[in-house]
């Protein structure tokens, strides 16, 4: 851990460090509260990962619960490459690290830039209860990681966990959970236009606007229009 550190060092910039705490919101009361953030772009958090990729899990754990924000992206970054080149035990092991450490895994760029890559990788030919009961869970980032990790079923033309997840989350009042389930939804679109536009009309009513708008990007002008006005 502490060569990854020192190799971080030399992409801190402390005037690129005023921007994230706003972004990320930081303040006392937001999501964020209290991350800490050194200026290290997310390019150059990747080329530490890819240059530290075979740091023991043991090393990469104490790396996922450092406070420092791009600190725990690059073990993030590290373990979605260890799981895409691991064996069946490798990725069990890196699986059930990350369910184990959520509480790091704190902030949406966290979340969806591993999610879907370890935990619905991993649930790809498997039983996906675990999923539901993350989507029922009182912390915001578990239940991000619940609806996001549907994405590689979307890619792999499984479309119904994506559904019936985001049907779970639609009364979520955090705007964080309603635009990830707005955007899976589109890109469920993607695949099958109908059956998200079915899913609208039958939730339409308990489907909060922020997720609908980001629902329906894909649909013509007109199609939007009916869809925000309730001429479905």
């Amino acid at each position: 851990m502490d060569d990854v550190k020192r190799e971080l060092e030399k992409y801190i910039n402390p005037e690129k460090a005023k921007f994230p705490p706003r972004f990320f919101k930081t303040g006392k009361g937001e999501y964020g509260e209290g991350d800490i953030f050194i200026g290290v772009t997310v390019p150059d958090c990747k080329t530490v990962a890819l240059k530290y990729k075979g740091t023991s899990l043991e090393e990469v754990l104490k790396l996922l619960k450092s406070p420092i924000h791009e600190e725990r992206l690059i073990a993030l970054f590290i373990l979605t490459e260890q799981f895409r080149k691991g064996d069946k035990r490798k990725k069990l092991e890196i699986y059930d690290l990350y369910l184990n450490n959520t509480k790091f895994i704190n902030n949406w760029d966290l979340v969806d830039s591993s999610a879907y890559k370890i935990v619905g990788t991993f649930l790809l030919d498997k039983e996906r209860k675990i999923l539901y009961q993350l989507a029922e869970s009182k912390h915001i980032w578990e239940r991000r990681i619940a609806i996001v990790s549907t994405m590689i079923f979307i890619r792999n033309n499984q479309l119904d966990d994506t559904l019936k997840i985001s049907e779970k989350l639609l009364k979520d009042k955090h705007d964080l959970i309603q635009k990830a389930v707005g955007w899976l939804l589109r890109e469920l679109g993607k695949k099958d236009q109908r059956l998200l536009a079915n899913f609208i009309k039958k939730h339409y009513i308990q489907i909060p606007r922020t997720t609908l708008r980001y629902a329906i990007e894909r649909f013509s002008e007109k199609e939007k229009k009916d869809f925000l006005s309730g001429k479905l």
